[in-house]
């Protein structure tokens, strides 16, 4: 499957906000969305998202007839991209996924991924597939440590990639993932995850929006849930939110 075409811009307010001005205008991708600057970049839960020049700030464009609970998939697939991308230029032995979809560069956060979605004008759903990457700048003051590629280069690399070049190997490896997605089904990619993500057979700490729940993780669920225990025996699947492994939170 060949890699989805990129459109670089020079800045917009947010690479999801545009792919989803285009989506509802009619667009279906598939279409790669970078800009070399945002002026209001989001994570999750209404964040706000650092966007230091220097940095990737993608999304991609796509529709699906998948039903909205299969096309969440994606995110799995986006953190895998991301971790091949950054395996391509720090020690691979650094490269690991905090469950769901954050990818860590020795422990502190590198990228996050933001999917959002929509009905489409002509059937199925759009998915607008955001991706940032810290490759030259971290944020600071974030609750949890962040990093940047910058910090972990391998000693044959000089510098993190331009914008374009790790776009496109963005594009490339996300391109690999979705094919096995679209052909084999979620286990193999799901599979895929288990391996890169530590920490989830261990103390686990989820906030939920209006609650907070602690347990011990018991790895996922076929549909990439974390299994949480809680102390009274409970078992939690959790779909979403801020889960912190090992500590309290």
């Amino acid at each position: 499957m060949p890699a989805a075409p990129l459109l670089l811009l020079d800045q917009t307010d947010s690479t999801n906000a545009e792919a989803r001005r285009r989506a509802e205008a009619g667009e279906t991708g598939p279409l790669w969305i970078v800009a070399r600057r945002q002026t209001g970049g989001r994570g999750r839960r209404g964040r706000a998202w650092e966007s230091d020049t220097g940095n990737l700030f993608a999304t991609l464009l796509m529709t699906t007839p998948k039903p909205p609970a299969e096309a969440a998939q994606v995110t799995f697939l986006a953190a895998l991209a991301v971790a091949d991308l950054l395996d391509a230029f720090a020690p691979p032995s650094l490269v690991t996924i905090k469950w769901p979809n954050d990818v860590l560069l020795a422990g502190e956060k590198a990228s996050g991924v933001l999917v959002e979605s929509g009905a489409h004008p002509s059937g199925g759903l759009w998915l607008a597939v955001g991706i940032g990457v810290n490759l030259a700048h971290a944020p600071t003051g974030t609750e949890r440590p962040a990093t940047a590629l910058a910090h972990h280069l391998r000693g044959d690399v000089g510098a993190p990639p331009p914008v374009e070049a790790a776009a496109a190997r963005l594009a490339e490896a996300f391109a690999v993932w979705l094919e096995r997605w679209e052909t084999l089904g979620f286990e193999p990619i799901l599979d895929a995850w288990r391996a890169r993500t530590p920490g989830l057979d261990g103390p686990a700490t989820a906030r939920l929006g209006h609650e907070t729940v602690e347990g011990r993780a018991e790895g996922v669920a076929p549909d990439g849930a974390l299994r949480l225990r809680l102390a009274d025996g409970t078992l939690r699947l959790i779909s979403a939110g801020d889960v912190f492994f090992g500590e309290a939170a």
